[in-house]
């Protein structure tokens, strides 16, 4: 019972830690000193960390949750490894403090991105239409 109990801890922590680095590279994608090809990879990590819309569904037996945890975690840790220390170190500190005010909302962000996943359906949707409609 107590393993399972230190297992779990572990788990929230991992998991703890994951959404801060992915806040973490929220915030180094903003900043001037990061390069161009650090801030696509960063952007497209954190937009498929928050996205609903997983690549293998997550109602698939085993694999729907690679992605979860495989693919999300390389991601940040190759992205976080794109980004300049003195970077990582402001963005860090940043994220900690907001982490101790509370959550921030940003309803503007999320539209966003939820417009974004809307407008990739609708051109799959005309894709797939014009090729098997």
């Amino acid at each position: 019972m107590n393993t399972e109990a230190g297992l779990l801890n572990g788990l929230k922590n991992q998991a703890r830690r994951l959404k801060q680095n992915v806040y973490v590279l929220y915030l180094a994608y903003r900043d001037p000193r990061v390069a161009w090809y650090a801030k696509l990879f960063a952007i497209c990590v954190v937009a498929y960390a928050f996205s609903p819309i997983d690549l293998i569904p997550d109602f698939i037996p085993i694999l729907g949750y690679l992605d979860d945890l495989i693919i999300v975690p390389l991601g940040i840790a190759l992205a976080l490894r794109m980004i300049p220390e003195p970077v990582l170190e402001d963005c860090k500190a940043k994220a900690e403090e907001v982490r101790r005010q509370g959550k921030p909302v940003n309803w503007i962000t999320g539209a966003l991105f939820i417009a974004l996943w809307i407008a990739c359906a609708v051109w799959l949707g005309m894709l797939a239409y014009r090729m098997w409609g």
